[in-house]
């Protein structure tokens, strides 16, 4: 398994269909097996693969607080989809290398148990966090009006930009395109949030990540269910 070498565009062409339906490399939160993924890129992802542009600068806004986030970092070849060739393993070191001190695989085993234990731990812990919460969760319906730079933008794809994104507590909505004036159309679209989760600063700010497409975002209606 593996995602192949994240630094050329099939390997991120893989990321981006690997992420068309999830939200993290693994499980439901940000882990470190994110951390991983996302260090072994050059930089953003183009605009078109909109998945992995999306998953890129919602894992970029938890670089202050990366070494805190759950799970142990795993080799980059065992993360992603099955089947594709792991090319991120490093060359043997040369012959003459004194290393009869390095244990290089005799602690893999362990690690690996641990990892998984606390892998489990974690989300063991999640979950009865998320069982005491109370029945009643607060939500707002927001409406929110997306534009363009030009006439000249693709509006099907900027709005599937938006509906890449992903998160808990979000559910997007209907859609429609208004006439903003001399043949430019804006995306006003409409999305659920649950208040705890997901605010507008942070929708305005994984909307306008997709800068190349989007000049700017409003909020044009905000109403609590």
């Amino acid at each position: 398994m593996g995602f192949g070498d994240l630094k050329t565009p099939a390997g991120l062409k893989v990321l981006n269909e690997f992420l068309t339906d999830k939200s993290y490399i693994e499980g439901y939160v940000p882990s470190q097996a994110d951390i991983a993924v996302f260090d072994a890129l050059s930089g953003a992802p183009s605009a078109d693969l909109c998945h992995a542009l999306r998953w890129y600068n919602h894992i970029k806004s938890y670089q202050k607080e990366k070494g805190s986030l759950p799970g142990v970092k795993k080799p980059l070849g065992q993360y992603g989809p099955a089947g594709v060739e792991d090319t991120t393993t490093a060359a043997p070191a040369a012959a003459d290398e004194d290393d009869d001190d390095i244990d290089l695989f005799g602690s893999d085993e362990e690690e690996d148990e641990e990892a998984t234990k606390l892998k489990e731990e974690r989300l063991a812990a999640y979950n009865a966090k998320k069982a005491k919460k109370p029945a009643l969760i607060a939500k707002s319906s927001i409406l929110l009006d997306v534009k363009p730079w030009d006439d000249e933008t693709d509006m099907a794809k900027l709005e599937e930009c938006v509906r890449s994104i992903q998160l808990d507590g979000l559910v997007w909505g209907q859609s429609k395109l208004l006439p903003v004036g001399y043949g430019i159309k804006k995306l006003q679209i409409a999305c659920v949030v649950e208040d705890d989760k997901v605010g507008t600063d942070q929708l305005e700010e994984l909307i306008t990540a997709f800068e190349d497409y989007v000049q700017s975002m409003d909020v044009a209606a905000f109403n609590k269910i």
